[in-house]
């Protein structure tokens, strides 16, 4: 399991604190514990995880329920990639006569299918917003109102959650199947079509939230209610998508040239690769912060090209 560099892979290289790693039912190897922070100075192997059987059907089996049920609270890792490989008919039936069917063009072939988004992601976004209010105004969830009122709004990524709590229980547009069974600050239980489910959710710095299920784990970022003004980024800004140093900028490139949309503006070395910043439109080039040689940090400011 790895903070993921591989520009194949939806997943760029990722730093930070790790919150949680819990692997249960596997052999587990790693030398990171909860508290540990990633830097960018190492290699990205996190952690491998060894799960045994009589066969190897079972044993893929067995590791995918496990790496599916993981707390991994913290920087970004492959795990769902490696849970959809091992349970991916080409994987898992294993040899067909002489020869696996699993080669080095596994990846070309099925990426797109193994990249697709995690389902139930709004469901975790909705658990996480009752948990918030849970802990804000009590067991009961908070936002409830004797009389009809505006609905509770809360935004994770790109996932806006809207409820409101009424005598007749919880309301949630695009959910109107799921119930409230009980919301704690670290725990939610829905009951969605009649069988309950349960969320644990854990909180680290105010944005960062991790709802973990019995079918997968997600990871969100909460929206502030009121945007910090300092915290708006100008258009066409672009932003260092990981840690890593300026290798170089392409020559003729500096502030107030005209510049092409796709056009390479500077390459960013991170996890023993190279990342190519391009334009994101034509237009000029106001400012370039890249100095080659330096290291940034994963959101800092490399440039900007004003249409």
């Amino acid at each position: 399991m790895t903070s993921p560099t591989s520009p194949r892979t939806t997943s760029l290289s990722s730093t930070g604190t790790i919150h949680q790693l819990a692997i249960d039912g596997v052999r587990l190897d790693t030398g990171y514990a909860a508290g540990d922070a990633i830097g960018v100075h190492y290699d990205p192997m996190l952690a491998k995880a060894v799960a045994h059987a009589p066969t190897r059907a079972e044993a893929a089996r067995k590791l995918a329920r496990a790496l599916e049920r993981a707390r991994i609270h913290g920087p970004a890792t492959n795990r769902d990639l490696l849970v959809r490989s091992l349970r991916h008919p080409e994987f898992a039936d294993g040899p067909t006569g002489a020869c696996f069917r699993i080669d080095t063009g596994f990846y070309d072939r099925n990426l797109p299918e193994l990249t697709t988004p995690t389902p139930g992601a709004h469901l975790a976004a909705l658990a996480a917003a009752l948990a918030d209010a849970a802990s804000r105004a009590g067991r009961f969830g908070g936002g409830w109102r004797n009389v009809p009122s505006q609905q509770q709004v809360k935004r994770y990524g790109e996932h806006e959650v809207r409820y409101r709590l009424t005598r007749r229980g919880l309301e949630a547009d695009g959910c109107p199947e799921v119930r409230l069974d009980a919301a704690e600050p670290d725990r939610v239980r829905l009951e969605i079509d009649g069988v309950v489910r349960e969320f644990a959710v854990a909180r680290y710095g105010g944005d960062a939230v991790y709802v973990d299920t019995a079918s997968g784990s997600h990871a969100l970022t909460a929206h502030p209610r009121f945007t910090d003004p300092s915290d708006l980024v100008a258009p066409g800004s672009l932003l260092a998508p990981m840690p890593g140093v300026v290798v170089r900028v392409a020559d003729g490139v500096e502030e107030g040239c005209r510049v092409a949309a796709g056009q390479p503006l500077l390459w960013l070395e991170a996890m023993k690769m190279e990342h190519r910043i391009s334009a994101p439109a034509a237009g000029t080039l106001t400012a370039l912060h890249a100095v080659p040689g330096r290291q940034v940090e994963v959101g800092a400011l490399l440039a900007v090209v004003t249409p």
